[in-house]
């Protein structure tokens, strides 16, 4: 019986940790999808021949981003290394556990947020013929293949 316990809090373990890593693995990789795109990239700073006035706004916003971006995606490695602590002193999903989950998805959901903000206010900056340009973009990133 004690066996059939070590194998329960084994796997209870290797599923919380598998999970919030998934979690990390896929905020990183949509960041990386969403702000280093090529094509959005690509559409923003050369397709869209944004003035030199749009070009400086669009760079102090980016700037900003980057700032704020850097720090939940440090929150959210912390609450990883919380986690971490939490499961190999507890072995279970108890309180503490819980507590930090929420806390890495707390700071990823404001990650969200903070970059859907600062696409639209990037787009704010833009021409309505160049925001049309962009929207294609966004929709084409976001859902690949049409919705």
């Amino acid at each position: 019986m004690i066996r059939f316990g070590w194998l329960v809090v084994a796997a209870l373990v290797l599923t919380i940790a598998g999970g919030a890593l998934g979690g990390w693995i896929g905020v990183r990789y949509g960041l990386h999808e969403a702000h280093a795109d090529a094509s959005l990239d690509e559409v923003l700073h050369h397709r869209l021949k944004l003035s030199a006035d749009q070009n400086a706004r669009i760079e102090a916003l980016e700037r900003a981003f980057d700032q704020r971006r850097g720090a939940l995606e440090s929150e959210m490695q912390a609450a990883n290394r919380q986690l971490a602590g939490v499961l190999e002193r507890e072995h279970t999903y108890g309180p503490d556990a819980e507590q930090t989950v929420a806390r890495f998805h707390a700071a990823m959901s404001q990650l969200q947020e903070l970059t859907i903000q600062h696409i639209l206010t990037m787009r704010a900056v833009l021409t309505p013929a160049q925001a049309a340009q962009f929207d294609r973009t966004i929709s084409d990133t976001l859902a690949p293949g049409g919705r």
